[in-house]
């Protein structure tokens, strides 16, 4: 008998122990002031007050990952910066190499699109599978980009609350209800959506013969033990795209640029032909492509390590809450690093709170009434954790006053 330690005849010889994993700051604030930064710069656009702590817009404080700006400065300086072709192999391959490996879902690159921005998509999109006056149905409450698009189309949006599936049949089945806009994973309420629902969707919307724009662009920050599922496993032969980016899991938004994935050829035919002929659009911003095969081939890593990092802030803000005030019940949503906090239960009135945070704490928190949802707030604490940890003390501050008020 062999003992534990004796050389096995053939066996392999041990492998070396593994590299520890790279170490990512994400402590450290970066000062982001003087930058032109929507957030930070130009708060007062929507708070009507300069200098606010923000926790606000859905981008992050962070640098993006390291290996995207390496690629970047390599790119850079090359020195060229001329015009380019997004239907190539480096960028189709990373694509459909982060589906396979990230989300186990086999992309066909001859499906996938280029576009300057999700929201570009999407109004493209709705053009493309509806006529003005048709019905669009999405969830509530609703990211605050969908209401604009579909009114800038002539389109009519139709909400369904998040559960209420008899309600969404009911849109569905309406004669001039043409596209659900879905967001998966939903914002501003950070909803996983399961496989059941969405397969019951498909199956819905193939009753009525509605077309579907899932908008994924937070599909990367699902958390454990929710899994996001592409809208491409299970829209099958009908009418359905896709929206998605790098820019929200890797803070890349200013490099612009997006993709999509479009079921049928004939749509994604006409949506090209829109983005060449009618719009100029095909040459892309140079560096979006040079940032989304970074991510996609070697940024796993960081972005692994900031789920981790943002979960952590995410659970700081629920376990405040629930210590400060029990009856919250507050949890951490299953997406993202948008804490949505139901205040319902302390009989907050909103604007009321809007003025003890912006006046008093000096704090910009979105309140739920621009997502159609009075009674809750969306706190952004994609950000150093002192930071996240600065905006829930003058919430509850802010709280302790008004319900002292009431």
């Amino acid at each position: 008998m062999t003992s534990p330690s004796s050389p096995v005849h053939g066996a392999r010889p041990p492998s070396p122990p593994p590299s520890p994993p790279p170490s990512y700051d994400f402590d450290t604030p970066v000062d982001r002031r003087g930058t032109w930064c929507t957030q930070w710069d130009y708060v007062q656009d929507r708070f009507g007050v300069p200098d606010l702590l923000p926790f606000t817009i859905s981008d992050m404080d962070f640098e993006t990952a390291p290996e995207i700006l390496a690629a970047l400065r390599e790119r850079l300086d090359h020195g060229v910066l001329g015009y380019s072709r997004w239907r190539q192999d480096d960028f189709l391959s990373a694509i459909v190499h982060w589906y396979a490996s990230r989300h186990a879902t086999d992309v066909d690159p001859g499906s996938v699109v280029y576009a300057p921005s999700v929201v570009y998509q999407i109004s493209r999109l709705l053009g493309l599978w509806s006529r003005p006056g048709d019905g669009v149905v999405a969830h509530t409450p609703m990211y605050d980009a969908f209401p604009k698009t579909v009114a800038a189309g002539g389109r009519q949006l139709r909400g369904c609350p998040l559960d209420d599936w008899a309600e969404l049949e009911r849109l569905l089945a309406l004669p001039d209800t043409a596209v659900l806009l879905l967001c998966s994973p939903h914002n501003p309420t950070g909803r996983v959506w399961t496989a059941e629902e969405l397969d019951r969707m498909a199956r819905l919307c193939a009753r009525h013969d509605v077309a579907v724009i899932s908008d994924e662009i937070h599909s990367d920050l699902a958390y454990a033990p929710h899994v996001h599922r592409p809208w491409a496993r299970h829209g099958g032969d009908g009418r359905w795209a896709v929206v998605t980016s790098a820019s929200k899991s890797f803070n890349i938004p200013a490099l612009t640029g997006s993709y999509g994935i479009i079921g049928d050829a004939p749509s994604r035919d006409a949506y090209l032909r829109q983005l060449k002929d009618a719009d100029g659009l095909s040459s892309p911003a140079v560096l979006s492509l040079v940032g989304h095969i970074a991510a996609y081939r070697r940024g796993a890593p960081w972005l692994d390590a900031l789920r981790v990092y943002l979960a952590g802030n995410l659970a700081m803000v629920a376990d405040r809450l629930g210590e400060e005030f029990p009856r919250l019940g507050s949890q951490p949503p299953q997406a993202g690093y948008l804490a949505w906090l139901d205040l319902r239960p302390l009989g907050v009135d909103d604007a009321v709170l809007q003025r003890e945070l912006v006046e008093v704490e000096k704090v910009a928190i979105m309140p739920g009434t621009a997502y159609g949802s009075p009674g809750r707030v969306r706190l952004n604490v994609g950000c150093p954790r002192s930071k996240a940890e600065a905006g829930v003390e003058a919430l509850v501050r802010a709280l302790r006053r008004v319900g002292n008020a009431n």
